[in-house]
């Protein structure tokens, strides 16, 4: 009974997760690119400040159920749940370091810009953030895959 409610809890947190990846294959990516500079900024600045008051209770939810999980189905190693719940755990460390080391730094650099004065090579710093947020889209749509497989087959 344990597992099922700390996988419930990983499935629910890792979907807010996912949701921000699927958002921007759907429509917030295109919309970024499509943005000038004041605007972009200004989006960035408001997302980031939304974002850093949110999002680590989510990813912390996310890490502490997976974990749980993950040690109280270590009795079945060879399991396709333990399989599945350790991919979904790497997946959300690997976007975590990805955060942590890519956007969140260049998070910083655009949030010390004003829409006035920011450099010319702004469209730059954009696109090295959509890369990095690209490399997370694949992570953790990954990851929540390994979480859906381990609640239809584990």
């Amino acid at each position: 009974m344990e597992i099922n409610i700390l996988l419930f809890l990983t499935v629910i947190s890792y979907s807010f997760l996912v949701s921000q990846s699927f958002m921007y294959m759907i429509a917030l990516r295109n919309v970024q690119m499509n943005l000038n500079a004041p605007h972009y900024i200004q989006m960035r600045k408001l997302l980031d400040k939304n974002f850093r008051k949110k999002y680590s209770l989510i990813v912390y939810t996310a890490l502490a159920s997976a974990t749980c999980t993950m040690i109280l189905c270590s009795t079945a190693p060879g399991s396709m749940l333990f399989i599945s719940i350790c991919l979904a755990w790497l997946m959300l460390v690997t976007d975590v370091l990805i955060t942590i080391k890519g956007n969140m730094p260049i998070n910083n650099i655009i949030n010390s810009w004003s829409e006035a004065d920011y450099p010319p090579e702004w469209e730059k710093y954009r696109s090295k953030w959509l890369f990095y947020f690209s490399q997370r889209q694949v992570v953790v749509t990954t990851g929540y895959t390994a979480l859906i497989i381990a609640l239809v087959f584990g």
